[in-house]
């Protein structure tokens, strides 16, 4: 088995330009079939530390004028989402102007477009240097939190309608639902109109916030690849190319045999909001959903019957199969076999001794006893007597 020598620098600091500096240098030897955690384990044994008390942050560079990348394996994210894009949620400020720097040349920048994220420093700060003429907005969780601080007793009463505010499109909704806040506590409603309402409600906005560009799919894609991180790095990038081909495969597939109006989810809504149009007993047109979502709803669906026109030149084309069939046109292609690759013969001859490596005591971390077939079945044990093996006492 093949043997990597790595370089490590440790036991330095961070100087104002984000620069690592004083630094020590220190041979680690691990195999080239390691996973994230063998790497992760005989970094910290060569460099003596307890990961019980410290946790490594472990970074690479390919080249010495290359960014550095950040290695991480908290691939099982749970809980509230927090904003995390690349690779770690606590990002220095050089890597995320990197990473804007990468957005503005692949997607660019258009009209309506804004940024919404939590109120960190360095986010804010590499926004207004890559996207100049682009707004800040607060993610509403991370502003709930800070209310919730600030106001334990009326925080539990008022989540929900916070959320309805925050969300909805009428701003004739958002008076009523602030006429609740303020009925529940005067002080909540002071720190949301303090706090700006255009920070976090979508009605207020400036832009238009009824497209959002998250990271979900990311979180999605690592929760899938839990068990697979514990394969060797090759074996793990295939497992990876397996699952983005069985997905782009069954979405192409479902948007190929789809002959409705809209996809999926959408169609339901567009039905429901046709069958709601029939029972409206008033006239008036004020919710401004249609405008935002870009689907007729109920006021709109009731206009068009009454203007005899087809809904589908109202619907957004994201909403469509045809726009569904262009995401996954792009093929995936399987991974050649070994003997067809081409490795340098620096490397194809380079021999490596592996480091002498002591298995520390315990079980492995992450790796629970495997159950026995009565645990797998649901069956409990019985106690009895070790001498005549009858139930219903012991051999005392």
């Amino acid at each position: 088995m093949a043997s990597l020598a790595i370089l490590v620098m440790h036991s330095s600091r961070w100087d104002n330009d984000n620069c690592y500096v004083d630094y020590t240098i220190e041979g680690v030897i691990s195999k080239e079939s390691s996973s994230y955690k063998e790497l992760y384990n005989v970094i910290a044994m060569q460099l003596g530390v307890d990961t019980n008390v410290i946790k490594l942050k472990i970074e690479y560079k390919v080249k010495e004028s290359k960014m550095s990348m950040l290695i991480h394996n908290d691939m099982g994210v749970r809980g509230p989402y927090n904003g995390t894009f690349v690779a770690a949620s606590t990002m220095v400020r050089a890597a995320w102007s990197w990473f804007f720097v990468q957005l503005r040349e692949a997607y660019g920048e258009r009209s309506n477009m804004c940024e919404v994220s939590d109120r960190n420093e360095s986010i804010i700060k590499a926004v207004i240097k890559v996207y100049k003429n682009v707004p800040h907005y607060a993610y509403m969780w991370y502003f709930w939190c800070n209310v919730e601080k600030k106001f334990r007793k009326a925080s539990k009463e008022l989540s929900p309608v916070f959320y309805t505010m925050a969300k909805t499109w009428s701003k004739v909704e958002f008076d009523r639902l602030m006429d609740i806040v303020e009925k529940v506590d005067v002080g909540v409603k002071e720190y949301l109109e303090l706090a700006g309402y255009d920070n976090w409600s979508r009605c207020h906005a400036e832009t238009h916030r009824g497209w959002a560009m998250t990271s979900n799919i990311a979180e999605s894609i690592n929760a899938a690849l839990v068990s697979a991180r514990e394969l060797p790095i090759f074996n793990f990038l295939e497992e990876v190319r397996l699952m983005f081909g069985r997905w782009n495969h069954d979405n192409k597939h479902e948007a190929a045999c789809t002959f409705t109006t809209l996809i999926g989810k959408f169609q339901k809504i567009l039905i429901e909001n046709e069958a709601m149009s029939t029972r409206m007993g008033n006239k008036t047109f004020s919710c401004e959903k249609f405008r935002y979502e870009e689907i007729p709803c109920e006021h709109a669906w009731a206009v068009l019957k009454r203007k005899s026109l087809v809904a589908d030149g109202y619907c957004s084309d994201l909403y469509k199969p045809k726009t569904v069939l262009k995401i996954y046109k792009i093929p995936i292609y399987p991974l050649s076999d070994v003997a067809e690759w081409v490795i340098p013969e620096y490397i194809m001859y380079d021999e490596v001794r592996s480091p002498n490596f002591k298995r520390p005591p315990g079980r492995p971390k992450n790796k629970p006893r495997s159950k026995t077939k009565r645990e797998l079945l649901g069956l409990k044990g019985k106690h009895t007597c070790s001498t005549c093996g009858v139930a219903g006492h012991n051999s005392r």
